[in-house]
């Protein structure tokens, strides 16, 4: 078969060297003004860009309070993700500085012709979505989240029920934001790169009083992105976001941090690219071989049109007051509103054969493939949260605790709005219906419209409501032995009331069906909670052995209850329950610059909704699932040039009661690499260059099943390797060059359900980042 109808790869290469010194020079005319006008006593203090600090890779605490040990004498695998690894990387969003821990990525697509968009997480086997926090409190909504307000990501693996309540039965992810200090700075960076990348940040930070002052202080991030998505055609992400923050009394007892956050980001979606001449795709009918041989199609094509959008809005306010009673009891008090909204449409294909038309097996330039309706959703998520809680070091006799105890109170809302499909007729007026035709399989055309978005009245929403008490305390029995457990209580109350409305197939001009609702609700209690042993050997080392719950109940992820018996959304259901066992080991080595930890870990999920094999009409809360596996890590420095930050994990994943969830037929979990590797290191020459780079290793993904035939049940295992040179110019000014998969490997970075559509891996690409300090 000629294949002259291919495209080939579309690599958006690096910027000219003209493209890239217009950059430096830019950058290098805005810091002159801010140099030019230190001649006053008012202006801010002078800080030099320093050379890549590589014990910067290593935190000896976590930011969260709840944590009432350092990380070594945690009895729990903790990641933490610092700022200047993020920053060494280039890592923009969330997504790109998980990376940096093992197995946790974006692996999933979506279902059928939906897209997952924003930060949809898998980790240890199960989707942790839902489970992303700022600063401790739940952060709710579809969004890409951006790293410019980032000090660090702290990824908590295991149980994590009594940390933060209902969550994903294998951890959660906590990001914590910068505050303001009283050491005057002013830094940020301008970058140019591959797919029309552009970003430019700043961070300025003011001391509003003298050192002998109240201690106030003011803080402004702020980040503007354009760019286009390395390797996909049309596909676009623009962003921008600003983050002022206000505190007093950073020289007292008590202190008052005000933070607000708001995003805005105006995306083009990308709903993927056919499988079709991937390995492991095969013609789905008999009659359609010449299918199973056909030429792949080239990976950059746009399948969607220029009519598709996802335009997010942000806005996050929090505020936060600490006193301390005694040098050692803290009273603390965190109240935070949030709201996020989320109007995005997608046209995507349809990947079945029946849509996939081949007039002439020998033409495949004349091959087209349907575009399916277009995706609606129209989504608002608001939080309203209340913490308050107390930390306390105090001795009972020889025993020694650090405790910590809280409150909180939240209530959570998502609002959801319908919309009429294409071809829909409301009162005789058509309201969706126009032009939507076929995509040519080898060479799609995006210009398509005709589609009238209309609101069909079948909204959802959906509520919950909750009320957490915990206490966590680490109990010093001895210099070597320490007992570290807490304790939640949670009771939670969901409503949910949605509309439903029936469409006429049959004749399209008669009025669609009338508009049904439904109310649905649930409450319960929930306790949860964790105990590990820790001894220690030496002070800069730990042997532990941990085990703790979590619980996430129905309706608790995304709060849509169900009547439906194959959900586990049914009111009438129990909350899905986890247990997790974990013995492993914490080392401080190298002056206590390096940390290195080892864990062997099991999960056991149980209260799985699974079907009655001979009743299919029945179900059962009887399935149980497991993850069980090894993880290991270092970050820090093995050198005072020397940084490294690594981790591999196995994941044997495991569907030990109920159907086989992966297409390929087998009982394991979908979307789980069985083993994963990332790294990160840097060395810092005498004469101002860092250089550094890093592997990452995903095994092979396995996908869900949703009947579909002859498409790819998996996604092949893959390395990409990238490479990082920063230089520092002078005391305010560094060049940073990232080459992004150095050896241009093509993979499969998500696959959808049915194995119809995936997304590419982003070829080889390229950025310079010009970053001052002052």
């Amino acid at each position: 078969m000629a294949h002259s109808y291919i495209k080939s790869r579309k690599h958006v290469g690096a910027r000219s060297a003209s493209q890239l010194s217009s950059v430096a020079a830019v950058t290098l005319v805005a810091l002159s003004l801010p140099v030019a006008a230190q001649t006053s006593s008012n202006t801010l203090k002078e800080v030099r860009v320093q050379d890549s600090a590589a014990a910067d890779y290593k935190a000896d605490t976590s930011a969260n309070t709840k944590f009432t040990a350092p990380l070594v004498d945690t009895p729990q695998t903790i990641s933490v993700i610092k700022e200047q690894l993020i920053r060494e990387q280039g890592a923009t969003t969330l997504t790109e500085a998980l990376r940096n821990t093992p197995g946790v990525s974006t692996f999933f697509l979506g279902e059928n012709g939906n897209t997952n968009t924003g930060d949809a997480v898998y980790m240890r086997g199960f989707d942790s979505s839902s489970s992303i926090f700022v600063d401790g409190i739940r952060d709710l909504g579809s969004i890409s989240r951006d790293t410019f307000n980032i000090e660090q990501v702290e990824v908590v693996k295991g149980p994590s029920g009594t940390d933060v309540g209902r969550t994903s039965p294998t951890g959660y992810i906590n990001l914590i934001t910068k505050k303001p200090s009283m050491q005057d700075s002013f830094s940020g960076s301008l970058g140019l790169g591959s797919a029309d990348y552009k970003r430019g940040s700043l961070d300025w930070n003011k001391s509003l009083s003298g050192e002998n002052g109240i201690g106030a202080a003011f803080r402004l991030n702020a980040m503007s992105e354009d760019a286009g998505v390395a390797g996909r055609d049309v596909v676009k992400n623009k962003r921008t976001a600003i983050a002022p923050s206000l505190a007093f009394g950073l020289n007292s007892p008590t202190r008052v941090f005000l933070d607000y956050v708001h995003v805005e980001q105006r995306n083009i979606p990308d709903g993927g690219v056919p499988t079709i001449g991937l390995p492991g795709y095969s013609s789905p009918a008999a009659n359609r071989g010449f299918l199973s041989t056909a030429a792949r199609v080239d990976s950059s094509n746009f399948y969607g049109t220029t009519s598709d959008f996802d335009n997010v809005t942000s806005d996050l306010f929090t505020a936060r007051i600490e006193h301390d009673l005694t040098s050692d009891v803290t009273l603390r008090n965190t109240t935070r509103y949030g709201k996020t909204s989320q109007d995005y449409m997608l046209t995507a294909f349809m990947g079945s054969t029946a849509n996939l038309v081949t007039p002439s097996a020998s033409n495949p330039a004349g091959w087209t493939i349907a575009r399916s309706l277009p995706t609606n959703k129209d989504q608002v998520n608001k939080i309203f949260a209340n913490q308050t809680s107390v930390s306390a070091k105090f001795n009972t006799g020889s025993i020694g605790h650090s405790l910590n105890a809280g409150l909180e109170l939240m209530r959570e809302e998502q609002d959801s709005y319908g919309y009429f499909g294409a071809n829909a007729t409301a009162n005789g007026t058509p309201v969706g219906n126009g032009s939507w035709p076929a995509a040519n399989l080898y060479n799609p055309d995006p210009n398509v419209s005709g589609y009238r978005r209309v609101r069909n009245g079948a909204d959802s929403k959906g509520t919950t409501d909750t009320v957490g008490l915990y206490v966590f305390d680490t109990v010093k029995l001895s210099p070597q032995w320490s007992l570290t457990g807490g304790l939640r209580l949670d009771h939670y109350n969901t409503d949910y009331l949605a509309g439903t409305r029936s469409t006429a197939t049959s004749n399209p001009t008669l009025p669609v069906g009338t508009l049904v609702s439904s109310s649905l609700s649930t409450s319960d209690n929930l306790i949860t909670g964790k105990l590990g042993v820790v001894y220690k050997p030496t002070d800069n080392g730990s042997i532990y052995a941990a085990y703790g719950t979590a619980a996430q109940p129905p309706g608790g992820s995304n709060f849509a209850l169900s009547t439906a018996a194959n959900s586990a959304a049914n009111t009438n259901y129990l909350p899905q329950k986890a247990k997790t066992a974990e013995v492993g080991t914490k080392w401080d080595l190298v002056d206590k610059k390096l940390a290195v930890t080892a864990a062997l870990y099991r999960t056991e999920v149980s209260n799985e909704v699974v079907q009655d094999p001979t009743n299919t009409a029945v179900y059962y809360q009887t399935g149980k699932k497991r993850v069980q596996g090894i993880e290991l890590g270092v970050a820090g420095a093995i050198t005072d040039n020397w940084g490294v930050s690594a981790g591999f994990t196995t994941m044997n994943a495991t569907v030990l009661s109920g159907p086989a969830v992966a297409a390929d037929g087998t009982a394991v979990l979908v979307y789980t690499p069985e083993k994963a590797f990332t790294s990160w290191t840097t060395y810092r020459l005498p004469f101002g260059l860092t250089i550094g780079g890093g592997a990452r290793y995903t095994g092979e993904i396995k996908r869900g099943t949703d009947g579909a035939v002859g498409t790819p049940a998996m996604a092949d295992a893959y390395w990409v390797v990238d490479a990082m040179a920063s230089y520092r110019v002078n005391k305010n000014l560094d060049l940073q060059f990232n080459l992004y998969n150095v050896f241009d490997k093509e993979y499969i970075a998500a696959i959808n359900k049915s194995g119809y559509r995936y997304t590419p891996g982003a070829p080889r690409t390229a950025r310079i980042t010009a970053n001052f300090a002052f």
